[in-house]
């Protein structure tokens, strides 16, 4: 089918890495067990189309530049890794009247999207994946050129966004009640900036290829 080959298992296996906690699903929680279901959603959506860029590079060959070039991965990673824990030192720092203030506002959509967009473009381990994942499902002989990385980038991506809109949903339900109370919400704002810097040490620990 277009170049792509046991399409099926293709499906499965991107909805078993989908459900497997990594540093998007780490992202999700915290942001929709800090700052709500909104917040969750608008998460969601930036980094699925971090995902479809990523989907992008490798269809056109961009991504392979990545795994060659040491000094690009590394960049790259310092960026992703500096933004996490940035986000992090933010929250980490941001006093409760300060907190009580933003509360008051709705929640700026750009921004939230934008977060969740830099920190899945701005992490070099999603591009080797989607490199080296996706070529398994395309045929040798395929002749229809990025069509097959599109296709198997996009279904991916689709998957990976209804299983984290789940999760954003469900995290922002069960801790409503939670967030309800103002030193709780304190709590686990520092809480969540703490998880951002351990995802930023982690993201920036990666090694090259």
């Amino acid at each position: 089918m277009l170049g792509i080959t046991s399409f099926g298992l293709f499906l499965l296996a991107a909805f078993l890495m989908n459900i497997t906690p990594g540093t998007d699903t780490m992202y999700i929680v915290s942001k929709s067990v800090s700052q709500g279901r909104k917040a969750g959603i608008y998460s969601v959506l930036g980094i699925s189309t971090g995902s479809l860029v990523h989907t992008l590079l490798a269809a056109v060959g961009l991504s392979v530049i990545l795994t060659t070039s040491v000094v690009l991965f590394t960049a790259i990673k310092i960026i992703g890794a500096a933004y996490l824990v940035y986000l992090g030192v933010k929250m980490l720092f941001q006093s409760s009247s300060n907190m009580k203030l933003s509360a008051t506002k709705d929640l700026s959509i750009k921004k939230i999207y934008m977060q969740g967009f830099i920190t899945n473009v701005a992490n070099p381990k999603v591009a080797l994946f989607f490199i080296s994942f996706l070529p398994q499902f395309i045929a040798t002989d395929n002749s229809y050129g990025p069509f097959p990385f599109i296709i198997l980038g996009l279904s991916f991506v689709m998957t990976g966004t209804f299983w984290c809109l789940i999760v954003a949903n469900f995290s922002s339900y069960v801790t409503k009640k939670l967030r309800d109370n103002s030193k709780i919400e304190y709590l686990l704002n520092k809480l969540t900036g703490i998880i951002f810097i351990g995802l930023g040490i982690k993201l920036f620990q990666t090694k090259a290829p």
